[in-house]
């Protein structure tokens, strides 16, 4: 791959901690939260150079301190001398448009990786019924990308994306997954439990492609029949995750994420500890998503809803650590939920980080400023300000409605903590 203006390549012998490097082939490909970033440690260089490449890109501009390179250390220019760095613009304006181009790149870069996990999963659907082992195998490295990404970084914020972030098909199962994975963290779950947790929340449903499209979503259906048709979709799950090879433990949240503590869930009416603590994180994640993104959208309701929800009424259907856990980490205004702050002004949630939910990034209402032109307020940083309520979208006026764009469908994805360059 011929290196872009400004980068070069370097052996992958010649690394040092401080080159800022890109690594080519996809977000899934390699281990790391970025595709492009500053290495920090001798840690990832191992792992660099586990990747199996010889040479790699680097932007000597981008990289501190600048490695000294000896004879033994060739470096391949790119076409074209590499310019010097520009001084930063330290104005109000040179640092707002800095923030905001910051801002757009880590939107745009978790919707890229959003819509290429997206087309992986795809991949797996197209092959669960004909080539089954490599579904699995094609499934088990997407569920171990997506656990890798959320172990390597401290600081994650779950965020909303955009509407055509990625396949409606897929945004079910990537949704319920990167929930999982995240509430399987905070509840600090062994690596070998991540690992089938990733895999069986990713394919929770893979029954349902032996059903026809309109059993796909019949939960809430009166017709009995029907109940029957959409129900037969967890023993069909088994039978494909056993013919895919899956370990029991991702077999098992097949089979069990649609039990309840309560003994009203099915296939099997299961109670408390006789599901696994697994199924119990999933069913959670699975709940959460189908209230926010139903099948029939005049049934969804806002996620601040859907945690008020599930606070009043699931503390029987679900196990109370892992709901008062799932409770404080997405907080009482998950993303995407509508809010007014205490100074009156209006704004929609677009990202929550776990660690501290009651200050989430809003995207606030201004008209003097263009939506797309808007930074999102960090209440983190902003004293003083908070969230007083939460509304509907259909409450809000015509012009703020239109300017904060509230989704029809909610899509998350995890921002892995600080963007330099996106990949």
């Amino acid at each position: 791959m011929t290196p872009a203006t400004g980068q070069e390549t370097i052996d992958i012998a010649a690394l040092r901690v401080g080159m800022f490097v890109h690594l080519d082939g996809g977000w899934l490909s390699h281990p790391f939260p970025l595709s492009s970033f500053a290495i920090s440690s001798m840690e990832q260089i191992d792992r660099l150079r586990a990747l199996g490449i010889q040479r790699l890109r680097w932007s000597p501009e981008l990289s501190e301190p600048e490695p000294v390179l000896g004879d033994a250390d060739e470096v391949v220019p790119s076409a074209g001398p590499a310019g010097s760095s520009p001084l930063p613009d330290e104005s109000e304006a040179g640092i707002r448009r800095a923030a905001l181009a910051e801002q757009r790149q880590r939107l745009a870069l978790c919707d890229r990786q959003f819509g290429e996990a997206a087309r992986s999963f795809q991949s797996v659907y197209d092959q669960a019924i004909e080539a089954p082992r490599e579904a699995a195998g094609e499934a088990t490295r997407l569920a171990a990308a997506l656990t890798s990404k959320m172990l390597t970084s401290d600081e994650i914020c779950i965020r909303l994306l955009t509407e055509d972030a990625g396949d409606q098909v897929a945004a079910h199962p990537i949704n319920v997954t990167v929930l999982t994975l995240l509430l399987a963290r905070r509840l600090q779950f062994s690596a070998s439990d991540m690992a089938d947790l990733g895999l069986g929340a990713l394919l929770h449903d893979i029954g349902k492609i032996d059903l026809p499209s309109h059993a796909h979503q019949t939960e809430e259906t009166t017709n009995r029949a029907d109940r029957q048709l959409y129900e037969s979709h967890v023993a069909m799950g088994v039978a494909r995750a056993r013919r895919m090879g899956l370990s029991n433990g991702a077999t098992l949240i097949v089979a069990q994420h649609h039990e309840m503590n309560d003994g009203s869930g099915f296939p099997r009416a299961l109670r408390d500890e006789r599901i696994t603590p697994l199924a119990q994180v999933v069913a959670l994640a699975n709940r959460y998503d189908n209230l926010c993104n139903p099948d029939r959208l005049s049934r969804a309701i806002t996620p601040h809803e859907a945690m008020a929800t599930l606070f009043a009424h699931g503390r029987h259907l679900f196990d109370p650590l892992v709901l008062e856990t799932f409770i404080k980490m997405m907080g009482v205004y998950p993303p995407g939920s509508i809010v007014q702050l205490t100074d009156d002004r209006l704004g929609i949630v677009e990202s929550v980080n776990p660690l501290r939910p009651l200050k989430p990034r809003v995207l606030v209402y201004d008209r003097r400023v263009d939506a797309a032109e808007a930074l999102h307020t960090d209440l983190e940083q902003a004293p003083g300000l908070g969230i007083r309520r939460s509304l509907k979208p259909r409450a809000l006026p015509r012009e703020v409605y239109d300017y904060l764009a509230p989704r029809r469908r909610l899509n998350y994805f995890p921002d892995l903590g600080e963007l330099a360059i996106a990949a």
